[in-house]
Formats: C-alpha cells, structure tokens, sequence
C-alpha cells in the first residue's frame, strides 16, 4: 500500500469543501500586498525567506508584483514545520535552514497563513538571532480568531479567512492540493 491510497482523498474533501476565495481575489489581494511592501523596502534589497512548502505559490506571485514595482530581492527559503502531514501542530521540525546570511540584514518572511503562530514566531525569533536587524511578516491569509500567540503578527496581510480547515493555493490538504487555484474550507473535517 502506498502512502498516497492511505491518504483521505482530495476529491472528497472537495466535494465537502466551500470555496472561500477565488483567483481573480487571490490576485488582487497579492497585488494590493505588494505596494506597501515596495514602499517599506524602497532603496534596499531585503532577504525574502520563502516559508516552504506552503508559501510557494503565493511568495513566486508576490515576488513578481514586487519587481514590477522597483523592488529587488535575495531569495533564500527555509523549511520549519509543527504539522508533517497532520491536521495539527506539534513541535517544531527544522528541515532546512536559509544560507544567506541574515547578519545585519533585513528580512520579509513570506508565509501561506498565520494560524495560531507557533512556527512564525519561532522562525522570526531564530532569524533575530541570527543578526537580522528587522524582521517582517507578509501573510497570504490569516485566520480570524483570538488564539495567536503573544509577539506575533504579520505586517502585511493578503486576506482573512474564517477560523475552518482550510486548503489550497500553498495549503494542503493531508499534503494534497496545495496547487489548487484557490482556497477551500472543509464544510466537517472527517
């Protein structure tokens, strides 16, 4: 048996899904991002820390919003995660670390969502010891609740999504549809 068949099934959880936000909201909402950011980082080039495997879609779109406004970037990613496939978080697993230095640096995290901020912190706490002179967060989505953690937050903020599991565009579904072109809430989690 494969892990993939012991996986629930994507389809499935379509099938019990709301679509929460399009595309063509999806694309707004990175574009509106962007000039803040472009602003903030006007005459530097900032380290832009792609939060693997989440961030991808959505920290390629931003980055090209950000260089049609002026802005260069040094990309660098890293790999810290609570979740492994689960639906919930435990403690922190470091799969890679950047290689740039962040010494003296200025660095914009890049995240698909600020939940309840357990793995923000820690990695905005790590690139503060590693010397990096600011760190900010730019946030696909963040979830409405009251539960994030105290010293967290994301300066720049795409859209809210209400407090459901949700999946798609860098979210996943037990590691499935994170390429989806879109972001869904599970109307049950199963």
């Amino acid at each position: 048996m494969t892990v993939q068949s012991q996986r629930p099934s994507l389809a499935d959880a379509l099938a019990n899904s709301d679509l929460l936000v399009d595309r063509a909201t999806l694309d707004r909402a990175i574009a509106q991002m962007a000039e803040p950011i472009a602003r903030d980082y006007a005459g530097e080039v900032p380290v832009y820390l792609t939060i693997m495997h989440g961030a991808l879609p959505f920290a390629g779109q931003l980055s090209l919003e950000l260089g049609a406004r002026g802005l260069d970037l040094e990309f660098d990613y890293l790999h810290a995660t609570r979740y492994r496939g689960a639906t919930s978080g435990g403690e922190l697993v470091w799969k890679h670390r950047p290689a740039t230095s962040l010494y003296g640096r200025r660095v914009l995290l890049v995240d698909d969502i600020l939940d309840e901020g357990h793995t923000l912190l820690a990695v905005k706490q790590w690139c503060l010891e590693q010397g990096a002179t600011d760190v900010r967060i730019a946030a696909m989505t963040v979830k409405q609740h009251d539960r994030c953690v105290a010293g967290i937050c994301a300066e720049y903020v795409g859209l809210e999504v209400a407090d459901r599991y949700v999946f798609g565009f860098g979210m996943d579904y037990h590691e499935q549809g994170r390429n989806l072109p879109g972001i869904y809430a599970l109307k049950e989690i199963p």
